[in-house]
């Protein structure tokens, strides 16, 4: 019945108010009529009734703490204090609030990002038991066909199989044609993912019934919208691919993107019929790899129990195919981040980012908790007069908390609004042109959670620290002293504490930006192994105005002879597919002499590339022994190849390797006649890797890259390369930017990283301008009094700004210091997130100083002009 009856006085507070009052003057006038009674008079009666009963206030919330109404209304009195206080300090709120939304935003967007990209499936069904088959050994991350379709028909651990690669063909269709981007699937593709058409329909396995059997074309949603204006009547017409006709039979879903988180395709087309786009048949090459494989486990089977039977099956392979599959083996890896070429990179780069946005939370509070202990400082006298008149130190603290509390909410709304327009932002950009990347960020129920628990943790614990001052502070001594002389100095000892760890952590991410600059830099004149300055790169694929392979190689002689006639170009050649141009293909090496050419015998598995004579000029890349390609390198004239310094060194180690033979996969011999340079291939990462280069005539490839070096301008000669190709042949689909350019994808790693620590080092420098401004201009405020007296027995101005800012200074100085030291150490840390990271670079470290000292001076700028003006008498009068 009580708690029914509290319950009850929910709605009857201002009639229970007065119950109470009338009450409390019941039990006074009692006290009195019992002291008149006992000789006292009236005037001392009454006081000494009202001293034992105490503040009428406090009284009243006493005898009825335990009624819910009062409990919800005291809070209610609580928040309105707290707005009034804040509207009161708009410096305090503002700063406050600019903190906190700071800190929460930069860890929601990049825990928005993890989340997408690390912690959750993709978004197809059975999401969480698809796994990519990969090979054993590491950095291989694709299959053959022949081994797909038999890992497909011979394994019990997983309802059903798919694969898929990636291309770029060309597509003709309403008299317009160009280049775009495709998944070649296998036909149980979107059944296995449980993907269901938009309109239309999509691929099935009964679709294939061979190689060249399946023309069919699946658009995605956004390539229909942008490229057919969303016409539902584009279901059964025909465009071009590759000059080949292909029939639009379906569009996929808004939501599918396929199966690669970052690359989103334009549409999809059956691998089967690859060899009508691509010029040539992988399906039956065993040997041939590019193939991504992905897998649905059967419910209840582990990973490791689906790894060892596809280990199995690959067992029963090497034995059937030991020229081929020789030491065939399998790893599982998560899907979306095409296996181990980005899965690790990206995990380790997201993992450091997440790491450093966390110490930009942590200098926010720093920074905040400085702030509620230099507020705490200046309210002391308030504090001792709330506990004289009756109020209790629990009461006081509640009123505290919840003032921190509606700070938190304040910088979460606003910090999580501001990361949600950034989310939003970043799921719309498509960095590179060229390249159909994304990064797809979705703000669900975990990336809120996050952000309300930051909210709180971040302003309620800097809001924790009056409570020590609220349990020890002495009402009397602080109303005879008007302020709590021995705690102030601890509780400036304490914010000086916290203005050092926001110092220190802010100089460890302005080092950490500097890093990434100077890796920027480092990255974009890495030894590459070609030069890429002053060349523009002419892209095209003969495929796609339908030459094969052999019929190409004419056509690419005469552009390349066409090319070097315009004026200004000196030199040009031809590469298949350019060093770090994301493409590119691999092949074991024998030792001459080797009897059984299987993998497990190879000496190595280098890069090759085929080029013209000329490229090497063109490139800018040294010959280091031997001799160059000519023309009269031949089809029908003696295998030959150029080598780099690591398949030399590999294969004949310090023995010359000029004149030198090694063996194919086919037993055929190719003669070395010429050493180049080593580079980069893949990655600016990677390690020195092997490489060879075969003439073009004797390894034709209708995928073509043309390099032309030049003396002029860009834009002076790039019109003068469109119109030589175009005389040639119209049809050829061309693409002509800088090589810098062309290199925008293998930099964009470098690039993304540079952005996020600029971004966390601008933070930070934001966080340490505010902590080391309020610092100063508190100490410059309480100490006005002792500057004016001061300067009016004639202090000079470095002694005034020496007593105003020394401590702030000092503070800098050895926060700074120890910053960038952690930066030093935490160089591991930071080479996960940025290339060739190095904190110990002296540029670095000079860089890092002088960003700390103009922070410094920009921070006390303010405060010290006000040291500087103050006027003695004016003042003095005013105290």
């Amino acid at each position: 019945m009580g708690i029914l009856r509290r319950l009850g006085n929910l709605g009857r507070r201002a009639t229970l108010d007065n119950e109470i009052d009338a009450e409390l003057r019941s039990h006074i006038e009692l006290r009195i009529e019992e002291n008149v009674a006992a000789g006292m008079s009236r005037e001392e009666a009454r006081r000494d009734a009202l001293l034992r009963f105490g503040n009428p206030a406090s009284t009243k919330e006493r005898v009825a703490a335990a009624d819910a109404n009062l409990g919800l209304a005291g809070l209610g009195r609580d928040f309105r204090y707290a707005l009034r206080q804040l509207r009161r300090s708009p410096g305090f709120a503002v700063t406050a609030i600019l903190t906190l939304a700071l800190g929460i935003g930069a860890n929601v967007v990049v825990f928005g990002v993890l989340n997408s990209v690390i912690l959750r499936p993709l978004d197809v069904a059975g999401a969480d038991r698809l796994v990519e088959v990969e090979q054993r050994q590491p950095g291989f991350n694709t299959q053959s066909y022949p081994d797909y379709a038999d890992y497909r028909a011979r394994n019990t651990a997983f309802s059903d199989m798919a694969a898929f690669r990636i291309g770029d063909p060309g597509l003709s269709a309403g008299g317009r044609a160009q280049q775009c981007w495709m998944f070649e699937v296998s036909g149980n593709y979107f059944d296995m993912l449980g993907v269901q058409p938009e309109l239309g329909r999509l691929l099935h396995q009964s679709d294939e019934r061979g190689p060249n059997s399946a023309p069919y074309v699946i658009l995605s949603d956004a390539f229909w919208r942008s490229e057919f204006n969303a016409d539902p009547r584009v279901i059964g017409t025909t465009v071009e691919l590759n000059k080949h006709r292909f029939t639009i039979i379906g569009v996929t879903p808004r939501t599918f993107h396929g199966t690669e988180l970052f690359f989103w395709p334009d549409f999809w087309v059956p691998i089967v019929n690859a060899e009508q786009i691509e010029g040539y048949s992988f399906l039956a090459k065993r040997f041939n790899h590019g193939t991504t494989v992905i897998g649905e486990m059967k419910p209840g089977v582990t990973k490791a129990q689906a790894t060892d039977n596809l280990n199995a099956v690959a067992g029963q392979l090497a034995h059937e195919y030991p020229t081929t599959d020789d030491g065939l083996g399998v790893r599982l890896t998560k899907p979306g981040l095409m296996g181990d070429l980005l899965g690790p990179p990206t995990r380790a780069f997201l993992a450091g980012l997440m790491a450093l946005s966390l110490l930009v939370l942590a200098a926010a509070g720093s920074n905040l908790a400085g702030i509620f202990a230099a507020r705490a400082a200046d309210r002391s006298r308030e504090l001792a007069i709330r506990l004289s008149i009756g109020s209790t130190r629990w009461r006081i603290l509640r009123q505290v908390l919840t003032e921190a509390f509606v700070v938190s909410v304040a910088g979460g709304i606003a910090g999580t609004a501001t990361a949600a327009a950034l989310i939003g932002a970043l799921s719309r950009w498509q960095p590179i042109a060229e390249f159909p990347i994304r990064v797809a960020v979705t703000a669900d129920a975990r990336v809120f959670a996050i952000a309300f628990v930051l909210s709180l943790a971040g302003g309620l614990l800097p809001g924790l620290l009056p409570a020590r001052q609220i349990w020890r502070t002495d009402a009397t001594q602080s109303l005879k002293s008007g302020t709590a002389a021995s705690g102030l100095l601890r509780r400036l000892t304490l914010r000086d504490v916290l203005l050092g760890v926001q110092i220190t952590l802010c100089a460890l991410l302005v080092t950490a930006s500097l890093v990434s600059l100077r890796g920027m830099e480092r990255s974009l004149h890495a030894p590459f192994g070609f030069v890429p300055q002053d060349v523009l790169v002419v892209k095209t694929d003969m495929h796609m105005a339908g030459y094969s392979d052999d019929a190409a190689f004419p056509v690419q002689r005469r552009m390349i002879e066409e090319v070097a006639r315009i004026p200004g170009v000196t030199a040009v050649g031809s590469v298949d597919d350019a060093p770090l141009s994301a493409s590119g293909s691999t092949t074991p090496v024998y030792r001459e002499g080797t009897a059984d050419p299987r993998d497990s015998n190879s000496v190595m598995v280098p890069h090759y590339f085929s080029i013209s004579p000329g490229y090497l000029q063109a490139a800018g890349t040294r010959l280091l022994a031997g001799r160059d390609f000519t023309w009269a390198d031949e089809a029908h004239t003696p295998k030959i190849a150029l080598v780099n310094e690591t398949f030399a060194h590999t294969l004949f180690g310090n023995s010359p390797a000029v004149g030198r033979r090694f063996m194919n996969t086919d037993k055929s011999l190719v003669e070395i006649v010429g050493v180049v340079e080593d580079g980069k291939y893949d990655s600016l990462t990677e390690p020195p890797q092997p490489a060879m280069f075969f003439p073009l005539a004797q390894n034709t490839d209708g995928d073509t890259t043309l390099v032309v070096r030049s003396s002029l301008p860009p834009g002076e000669i790039a019109g003068g390369l469109q119109r030589a190709i175009v005389s040639i042949d119209s049809s050829l689909p061309i693409r002509i930017e800088t090589w810098s350019d062309a290199l925008a994808l293998v930099l964009f790693p470098a690039r993304a990283a540079t952005v996020a620590l600029g971004v966390m080092g601008l933070l930070a420098a934001m966080l340490a301008i505010t902590g080391i401004f309020g610092m100063a201009a508190y100490t410059v405020s309480k100490r006005l009094r002792e500057l004016g007296i001061r300067m009016a027995l004639g202090a000079q101005r470095a002694q005034m700004m020496r007593s105003a800012l020394g401590r702030p200074a000092v503070l800098l100085l050895s926060g700074s210091a120890a910053g960038v030291l952690l930066g030093v150490l935490a160089s591991r840390l930071l080479a996960s997130i940025v290339y060739e990271a190095t904190p110990r670079d002296p540029l670095v470290l000079a860089g890092a100083a002088a960003a700390m000292i103009l922070i410094g001076l920009i921070a006390a700028w303010i405060p010290a002009r006000r040291a500087l003006g103050v006027n003695p008498a004016q003042l003095l009068r005013e105290e």
